[in-house]
């Protein structure tokens, strides 16, 4: 064999990684399922079994296509390659850049050649170059310069449409009477069935596990949801679990679609004149603008980035965020219950629902951080580290985001038809029936209102604690809200 070829679960695409250049004579395509990763942490089975099938889907048809492929189960990725290597003495191993530290690390242990990862648009080192002449990250420059340079969505020097970004046109709550589009459900194999068996689960039929279904996904949402998905991308109802959304992030955080893939898709239908700019803009800057983001500060910050508490939160995980039935909030009952029935819910419930509470209850950061990478389908290092870090509970003290993403229940009436049907009133500060991230969010800024005053985007917030006449009384409710919380009575 001329080469082992090393495949991680995440980057599964025949024209990307380690394998683009790879032919069926002389070498060896290796994948690595690793026994202590499946056993190490109480993972969500839909995730599992997504990552799993899909891993031997590709392998499979790899096979097919007449290449030498090892898919071994081991006790643990370096312990697997070792043995491979033990039965070819002398092969290199070769892999693309990994997608975290850890595992990256691991390869560097084994003497493995990198690859440039190319299953993103921006190179590790031109974020870096980006990133090191910045005084501070914002992504919106980062995003109108990777419109410029990857010419998209552009009119020569300047955007289409007039405007860098559309946020303003895309903030609509659920519309009434609306009627969401059904949702594209996937057959299952003898692959699937022999996954689900070994991790005695029963898998929905939400994801798809292979190159085909993904393609049909992504040409699904363009035809069923892509025009409306702008405006109503914030938004969160109890009518539909998606939304407009385009359920495509699994697959490109595993490599069964490549962001070029859907760029291309999303902006030929544009130029066909068939989906508004707002739609397009608004799809076009989660993954060159934020996913491209992401994944760079996640390099460019290192590896101790994820140990960062600055607000000095040290709550155990509350009892909401695994059993919706330790809440009455009605907003986190059915986002919980959609995390345990696919493992997914869409941005705003993760930042404006999950994340914000356990930024303003003072969640410990790490604990919170390894929640949310169990759990989500889509959860990568790179994708959850800077997301929960940085942003979610803003747990770097403004290294990346300049303002904790924090909010009281006005947000959530305004976003959701969440609270019309829920016990607590998001207008009520204290009292039995006052919505708990209202009392919350108060309490929270009066917690840190040294820190934030020196905040220029906290400062008038925090002004505005002196308007409160029952601050006292609301401090006092807020400590009835944790310890509720703590034992699931709230």
């Amino acid at each position: 064999m001329r080469f082992i070829r090393y495949v991680p679960f995440d980057q599964l695409h025949r024209n990307y990684g380690v394998i683009k250049d790879a032919n069926t004579s002389d070498d060896l395509i290796v994948f690595i399922e690793s026994q202590s990763m499946l056993k190490g942490a109480h993972w969500h089975p839909e995730r599992l079994f997504f990552l799993l099938s899909s891993a031997r889907h590709f392998a499979r048809a790899l096979e097919e296509q007449g290449f030498n492929v090892v898919y071994r189960k081991a006790e643990n990725t370096t312990a697997g390659l070792q043995e491979i290597q033990q039965q070819h003495p002398n092969t290199p191993i070769v892999c693309a850049e990994q997608s975290s530290f850890r595992l990256t690390d691991k390869l560097r242990s084994l003497n493995a050649t990198f690859l440039p990862n190319d299953f993103f648009l921006t190179p590790r080192t031109l974020f870096q170059a980006w990133a090191s002449e910045q005084k501070a990250f914002v992504m919106e420059n980062f995003y109108r310069k990777q419109r410029a340079r990857l010419k998209i969505l552009m009119d020569g020097k300047d955007p289409v449409g007039g405007h860098w970004n559309f946020d303003k046109e895309n903030r609509l709550p659920p519309p009434k009477n609306y009627t969401w589009p059904p949702h594209l459900e996937h057959s299952r194999d003898d692959i699937d069935h022999e996954v689900a068996a070994e991790l005695e689960m029963s898998p929905t039929t939400t994801w798809a596990t292979n190159r085909e279904g993904a393609l049909k996904q992504l040409r699904y949402f363009i035809k069923h949801h892509f025009p409306h998905f702008g405006p109503y991308e914030d938004a969160m109802t109890l009518e539909s679990w998606s939304l407009h959304h385009s359920l495509l992030s699994p697959y490109m955080n595993n490599g069964l679609l490549h962001p070029r893939e859907v760029i291309n898709a999303a902006t030929k239908a544009f130029e066909s004149g068939n989906i508004p700019v707002e739609s397009a803009e608004a799809l076009i800057r989660q993954i060159i603008g934020w996913r491209e983001y992401i994944n760079g500060m996640y390099w460019f910050l290192g590896p101790d980035y994820r140990n960062n508490n600055r607000l000095r939160a040290t709550r155990t995980l509350l009892p909401l965020f695994t059993d919706p039935n330790a809440t009455s909030m009605l907003c986190m009952k059915a986002t919980v219950t959609d995390i345990n029935t696919r493992a997914w819910v869409h941005h705003i419930p993760r930042l404006m629902l999950l994340s914000n509470l356990a930024l303003i209850t003072g969640t410990n950061p790490q604990q919170f951080l390894e929640w949310m990478r169990r759990v989500f389908i889509d959860a990568a290092d790179w994708v959850m580290v800077p997301n929960i870090i940085g942003m979610g509970v803003h747990a770097d003290g403004g290294q990346m985001m300049t303002k904790p993403y924090a909010a009281g229940g006005a947000y959530i009436s305004r976003m959701s038809n969440y609270c019309k049907s829920c016990v607590y009133n998001p207008t009520l500060r204290t009292g039995d029936t006052a919505c708990p991230f209202t009392t919350l969010y108060w309490d929270f800024l009066d917690r840190h209102k040294e820190a934030f005053a020196k905040n220029h985007r906290m400062s008038q917030q925090v002004f505005g604690l002196k308007r409160l006449s029952d601050l006292p009384e609301l401090k006092r409710r807020a400590q009835e809200v944790l310890a509720g919380l703590e034992k699931g009575k709230i």
